[in-house]
């Protein structure tokens, strides 16, 4: 694995896992594109490019994707929210988080359908690593 040339880099690979849940998310990859994988019990889903979306924060980076799309019933979300990592010399460090399971409610009707709330929300607490490799 090569080494930056600068003395801090900013992460781009990180690997977490926490509440049955393991994520593995990287800004970019050998095709220019972000990748993402998604495993929790025996759904194992793989994410590329335009399939994730990412927003700045000032509480971080926010990487989503649609773990699951049931028409006229539900849309469940995965939202990873990740720090801002600058790496020491060794690239790699060790980082907490937390992952955001929405389940928002669909009719065919649209949202103004749905009684009570629209989104419903479960917290999940990961831990893992950041790291800068070179793809």
């Amino acid at each position: 694995m090569a080494m930056p040339t600068t003395a801090q880099s900013a992460a781009n690979l990180f690997e977490l896992e926490g509440d049955k849940i393991k994520v593995t998310y990287s800004t970019t990859s050998i095709s220019g594109k972000p990748q993402f994988d998604f495993h929790q019990g025996r759904k194992s889903l793989h994410f590329s490019g335009s399939e994730i979306q990412t927003a700045k924060t000032p509480i971080g980076s926010l990487i989503t994707v649609t773990i699951e799309n049931q028409p006229d019933s539900k849309r469940v979300l995965f939202s990873l929210l990740l720090p801002d990592v600058n790496l020491p010399p060794s690239n790699k460090a060790s980082i907490k988080t937390i992952g955001i399971l929405t389940t928002a409610k669909t009719t065919i009707g649209g949202p103004n359908l749905v009684k009570g709330a629209i989104q419903t929300y479960k917290t999940v607490s990961l831990s893992g690593t950041a790291k800068f490799v070179t793809f």
